[in-house]
């Protein structure tokens, strides 16, 4: 599982997917990596600063997809990192590889306004 050291981004698994992403109160961004992924390393600290800013608007998770490849398949993943936004359980948005944090939240406000770059 990538390092998620001291960040807001939790790391869930095929067991704990639903609870944590399908069943959430609140919009998730979930990252789909691997520790092979040379972007997933790239994106991580994107991702965290993301989700210390937006805390308790946007939970934002990561799935290894080589130790939880059901969720993986699930949601045919196919490259990593991929990215997708879940609301209300249903995936509302997908992005595919590493990006800045402006441009990440240009892409999410289009489901998600108030996050909009400042």
């Amino acid at each position: 599982m990538p390092t998620t050291t001291a960040t807001l981004v939790t790391p869930v698994t095929d067991a704990t997917f639903h609870d944590e992403v399908l069943a959430a109160d609140l919009p998730v961004l979930v990252e789909f990596t691997a520790d092979w992924c040379g972007p997933c390393r790239q994106i991580a600290p994107v991702l965290a600063e993301l989700a210390t800013a937006e805390a308790g608007r946007l939970k934002v998770v990561a799935l290894d997809v080589d130790f939880n490849p059901a969720t993986a398949a699930a949601h045919r993943v196919l490259s990593a990192p991929t990215l997708t936004l879940f609301h209300s359980g249903e995936p509302v948005l997908t992005l595919v590889g590493a990006r800045p944090l402006r441009r990440l939240r240009q892409e999410l406000a289009a489901e998600l306004p108030w996050i909009a770059p400042s």
